[in-house]
C-alpha cells in the first residue's frame, strides 16, 4: 500500500507524485493509498491524487484511496470530483 506524506501542499506535490507513481508501477491492482497521514494540505493533494489515478488508468489499474481526511473528502465534493477518487 502506497501512503500520502503529512504534508501536501503545493511545495512537496511534484516530488510526492513521482513517488506514488514509482510505487504504482509495483502495486497490484487496485493501487491502494493511505490517505491517512495527511495533516497539512491544500488542493495540491487533489491533483496529485488524479494525476495518480490517471497514472493507474494507463497501467490497466485503478485506484483506491483508504483513510481519506473529511476536509479533503469535502474539497473533493465540492470541485465534484469525489466519484473520481474512491474509497473502499
Amino acid at each position: 500500500m502506497l501512503s500520502l506524506p503529512a504534508e501536501l501542499t503545493h511545495n512537496q506535490a511534484k516530488d510526492c507524485l513521482a513517488q506514488l507513481v514509482a510505487g504504482a508501477n509495483a502495486e497490484p491492482s487496485p493501487v491502494m493509498v493511505n490517505a491517512a497521514p495527511l495533516t497539512r494540505f491544500d488542493s495540491s493533494a487533489l491533483a496529485v491524487l488524479l494525476e495518480l489515478r490517471r497514472t493507474c488508468q494507463r497501467l490497466g489499474k485503478t485506484l483506491v484511496v483508504q483513510g481519506m481526511p473529511t476536509h479533503l473528502g469535502d474539497l473533493a465534493t465540492l470541485y465534484g470530483i469525489e466519484a473520481l477518487l474512491p474509497r473502499p
